[in-house]
This record gives structure tokens, sequence and C-alpha cells, in this order.
């Protein structure tokens, strides 16, 4: 299944708590869409999060996080996991 990193800019900043408790809503939404949510990251003050999921293509990573709590990913890019 294609990799996929996701990036969230929200304006004014966002809380590391916040976003755990919004990747606790796509974790529980995600099995309806055929999709892996694996991890993420905060940049608080920036005002930047970044998801790495597992999903059959772009549009199903954001259709989990519109209906877990609304917040799309503004970019999505295809990655290739290094070692």
């Amino acid at each position: 299944m294609p990799l996929y990193m996701d990036v969230h800019n929200i304006e004014g900043g966002v809380s590391a708590s916040d976003v755990a408790d919004a990747h606790m809503k796509d974790l529980q939404e995600q099995a309806k869409h055929g999709v892996n949510y694996k991890s993420y990251w905060v940049a608080e003050q920036e005002g930047k999060i970044f998801c790495l999921v597992e999903a059959p293509n772009p549009e199903a990573a954001n259709i989990v996080h519109r209906d877990a709590h609304g917040l799309v990913a503004d970019e999505v890019y295809e990655v290739q996991e290094g070692s």
C-alpha cells in the first residue's frame, strides 16, 4: 500500500495535546477507509503537523481526517521509507 506524508498548517500554532486527541480520532475512523495512520509529528509554535499514513490514495487519508475531526491536510506527498 502507498505511504504518504501529509502536512497541516495551523495558523497561530497548535498544541501537542490537541494533535494527540485528533490522532486518536483518526485511529478510530481509519479502518472504515482502509487507511493506517502510523505516526505524527508536531511543531507547536510553527503550527505544523506531519502525519505518516498508509492509504490506498491521498483522498482516503484526507477523508479519515475530515470525518474524524475536520482538519484535512494542506499538502500530501507520496513518500518512500528509507533506512
